[in-house]
C-alpha cells in the first residue's frame, strides 16, 4: 500500500510520523473520510468546507489547498489502483515543544491512505442492531461540530457495542436525549417525517446527513430536526444511520428490542444509491 505523507508518496511501512506530533500526543488534529468510487471521492467539496471550518477552528496552519489535496488524492488512488475504496485524510497540528499550547507547532503532519470499501447489494443491504451506549456527550461543544481527532467518546462507545455483539451504539447527551451513534448520524421516522437530532453544539454535522436532508426535499419528503429519546425510538416508524462508508443503514433492533420498519427507508437508501451511482458514472 502506498500512503501519501507530507507531499511524498511512500510505502505504509514507511509512513512514519513521529513520536511527538501533536495528534499522537493530544488528538490534535483532524481528519475526513471519504467514498471513493470510480477513481472519484463523493461529496468532497462538502468533506472540505467541513474540514476548513475546522482548521479555523482549532487555528491549524493549512498546508495545502483543497485543490492540491484533491489531485494528492486522485494520484493515490492511481498508484494503489484502487478506484473503490475508503479514502482518509488526517491532518494534525505536527510537532511542536512539550506542553498543550501551539505555540511552535507550525508545520502540520497530513496523511492520506486508502482502505477496501465494504461491499454495497442494494438487493441485500445491511440492517444493523444498536444499543444504546452508558458514554454521554456534553451539549454546547464547539468542537462536536468537527470531526477532530480525539474520538475517545465514539471509541468507547464502539467498545460497548463490540461487547454487546451488535453493529452500533447510540450516544446520549447530559439530558438523556440520543445525539448520534459511534461513526454515524441518527434518523427515525415519525408521524410520516423523517426526523434527526438537531446539530446544537452536540452532534457531528454529518455530510451524510446533510444529503439525506437534501433528499428529503427533493422528494418532498416532510424533515424535521428535533430531540428523541431510545424509549421514543422504540415507538417510531422505522430507524436508520447515515455514514460516508455504506451511506444508508437501516436499523432493526435497539436494546434488543424490535424496531418498526418503513419504506421511506428504501426510498431514502435508493435515492443516496442512485445519487453515488451517478458519481461514478454508473
Amino acid at each position: 500500500m502506498i500512503v501519501f505523507l507530507n507531499g511524498q508518496f511512500v510505502p505504509e511501512e514507511k509512513a512514519v510520523v513521529s513520536v511527538f506530533d501533536r495528534g499522537f500526543l493530544y488528538g490534535d488534529g483532524l481528519f475526513e473520510t471519504f467514498r471513493v468510487c470510480s477513481g472519484k471521492p463523493f461529496l468532497w467539496e462538502q468533506h472540505m468546507l467541513r474540514l476548513q471550518q475546522g482548521i479555523e477552528l482549532l487555528r491549524i496552519p493549512a498546508p495545502y489547498t483543497p485543490e492540491q489535496l484533491r489531485k494528492f488524492a486522485t494520484e493515490l488512488i492511481t498508484q494503489n489502483k484502487m478506484p473503490n475504496a475508503i479514502l482518509r485524510l488526517t491532518i494534525s497540528r505536527g510537532v511542536g515543544p512539550r506542553g498543550y499550547s501551539p505555540k511552535g507547532a507550525d508545520q502540520p503532519s497530513v496523511v492520506m491512505s486508502l482502505h477496501p470499501a465494504p461491499a454495497l447489494d442494494p438487493e441485500h443491504p445491511p440492517q444493523w442492531n444498536l444499543i444504546t451506549s452508558s458514554v454521554r456527550l456534553p451539549t454546547n461543544d464547539p468542537l462536536t461540530q468537527s470531526k477532530t481527532c480525539n474520538k475517545l467518546s465514539q471509541v468507547l462507545a464502539r467498545s460497548e457495542a463490540d461487547a454487546h455483539g451488535v453493529n452500533e451504539a447510540l450516544l446520549l447527551t447530559t439530558h438523556g436525549e440520543v445525539a448520534e451513534a459511534s461513526s454515524s448520524n441518527l434518523f427515525w421516522i415519525e408521524n410520516g417525517s423523517v426526523c434527526t437530532p438537531p446539530l446544537a453544539g452536540t452532534i457531528l454535522p454529518g455530510v451524510t446527513r446533510a444529503m439525506v436532508l437534501e433528499i428529503c426535499k427533493k422528494l418532498s419528503i416532510p424533515s424535521d430536526q428535533m430531540a428523541t429519546t431510545p424509549a421514543k425510538l422504540v415507538q417510531s416508524e422505522g430507524v436508520f444511520l447515515s455514514l460516508s462508508s455504506l451511506g444508508i443503514v437501516e436499523a432493526v433492533t435497539l436494546d434488543g428490542q424490535k424496531l418498526q420498519r418503513s419504506d421511506l427507508v428504501k426510498v431514502i437508501r435508493d435515492s443516496y444509491n442512485e445519487a453515488l451511482a451517478a458519481h461514478c458514472g454508473l
